[in-house]
């Protein structure tokens, strides 16, 4: 940012998705890799590591001043079922499946109805045990591939309930596939099921509970100075 530009100007500029912001990503996300994986002297390491924070003190002077209000980016418009670029154009910094965000899951998502199918493969810097997909990447993924398919049944929402089935490992650097599907309505409730297939095997499984809600709803569930943390989920039944 210029320096004749105040930090009350920054804060009223928006992150959006254009302008370069995924080719930064990128390379983000190779640096992430990188660093879990490289086998480079130490000497090296702490070398890249001072060049790196010299680019992110860089950045850090375009970031908007924090505010009560949290900055917006995601975008305006509503996520309609028609396709899958639809939802991952509405969520650029979404940390499951943004595209601009460095440590979103390598998975993307498409609609074959009644189905919402993801497709990814699992690198490093995602692993847990030896080999092995970390469980905490699968449950957020499986969080979002049953809102995905909530999308596309026109019921979706904020999570109230989430269980995930370890059945076998799930393996890094292995083709990986996730079915999700909504099984019924209650009300505003909205509850879905889902497989990850690898290799031909289900290796998990997950059922999650979500409530329907408009999108200025959503948009407003940082507001907690009348109810507790899960108030704005409890009270959208009515």
């Amino acid at each position: 940012m210029p320096d004749h530009e105040t930090n009350a100007v920054a804060a009223n500029r928006k992150p959006w998705s254009g302008g370069g912001r995924e080719d930064l990503t990128a390379a983000v996300r190779r640096l992430i890799a990188s660093s879990v994986t490289s086998t480079a002297t130490p000497e090296e390491l702490s070398d890249a590591a001072k060049r790196i924070a010299a680019l992110a003190d860089e950045l850090d002077r375009s970031v908007p001043t924090p505010g009560a209000v949290p900055t917006p980016r995601f975008a305006d418009h509503p996520i309609q079922p028609e396709g899958a670029a639809t939802l991952a154009a509405a969520m650029p910094f979404d940390m499951i499946i943004g595209s601009c965000n460095p440590v979103a899951l390598p998975i993307t998502v498409e609609f074959e109805p009644p189905k919402a199918i993801g497709r990814a493969i699992f690198t490093a810097p995602y692993e847990g045990a030896p080999g092995c997909v970390h469980g905490a990447a699968l449950a957020g993924a499986f969080d979002m591939m049953l809102t995905a398919a909530n999308v596309l049944a026109n019921g979706a929402g904020p999570t109230v309930q989430l269980s995930i089935r370890y059945l076998k490992p799930t393996l890094i650097a292995e083709p990986a596939v996730f079915e999700a599907w909504v099984t019924r309505f209650e009300g505003r409730r909205t509850h879905s099921k889902g497989q990850l297939i690898q290799g031909g095997v289900i290796t998990v499984e997950a059922v999650g509970e979500f409530v329907k809600m408009e999108r200025s709803q959503v948009a407003s569930m940082h507001r907690r100075e009348d109810h507790g943390p899960s108030a704005r989920v409890h009270d959208a039944d009515g």
